[in-house]
């Protein structure tokens, strides 16, 4: 069977041990971060309408989302999403998220081309990246030896790659929010020194798990291609 390939099961294996641990870091920074209390007593929403502000930004809306590292920027309705962990907090923690989800929101007033190319993505993605996997199995049952087979495989792997070209566009993205967070906290004296060292190592994590993504989805994508195109030698 296909799917049970020794080698595809190491990969699979060893990517989500690696996202496990990354992701578990990143809680454990936020967890630690999160008792560094900022001297200057703002909370993560009034950090981020100040930075909106800061930055000439009026139609953004910043609210409070459900959950725990759920914080995001919604470009359709331009709201900042903050969770229940960073909306009221006054840590270093929050003030890094807040600020960072800001960052998205600045990228999107001054039409940051890596965001852009992100946005336009996003529709093919919502419908390839759910279908890929089992249109490449579905020609493998097919059998790949066959014309049929085959290019139904290949339309599976075309699906595959648009996953990966976002999750590699998504790199830039996430990095630029960050730096445009953190020259933010530094440039208007936002945070003390402590402050300032918690937040830059709380993105620093975050940022790890679009990259431990990204690496993932590039080894499957070689994996599959390898043994798709493989077929036909």
């Amino acid at each position: 069977m296909f799917g049970m390939d020794p080698f595809y099961l190491i990969i699979i294996g060893g990517i989500m041990l690696l996202s496990g641990v990354v992701s578990q870091k990143l809680k454990s920074k936020f967890k630690y971060y999160s008792r560094v209390q900022l001297k200057n007593g703002m909370s993560g929403a009034e950090i981020a309408e100040k930075m909106l502000a800061d930055n000439g930004i009026y139609d953004v809306k910043v609210i409070s989302t459900p959950g725990m590292l759920t914080d995001h920027y919604n470009p359709a309705n331009k709201t900042v999403n903050l969770s229940e962990g960073v909306y009221s907090q006054r840590n270093a923690a929050a003030a890094a998220v807040a600020a960072h989800e800001c960052g998205h929101a600045v990228q999107h007033a001054k039409g940051y081309e890596w965001l852009q190319m992100r946005s336009k993505l996003v529709p093919i993605v919502s419908v390839a990246s759910g279908m890929s996997t089992w249109v490449i199995f579905g020609g493998i049952v097919l059998g790949l030896s066959s014309g049929f087979g085959y290019w139904v495989a290949i339309a599976g792997l075309i699906m595959f790659a648009f996953g990966t070209l976002f999750s590699f566009v998504t790199l830039p993205v996430e990095y630029d929010a960050s730096n445009r967070a953190l020259a933010w906290l530094k440039n208007k004296n936002m945070v003390s020194q402590e402050e300032y060292k918690g937040a830059e190592d709380s993105l620093k994590w975050a940022a790890r798990t679009y990259v431990v993504a990204a690496i993932g989805s590039l080894a499957t994508l070689l994996y599959f291609a390898l043994r798709v195109l493989g077929s036909r030698d």
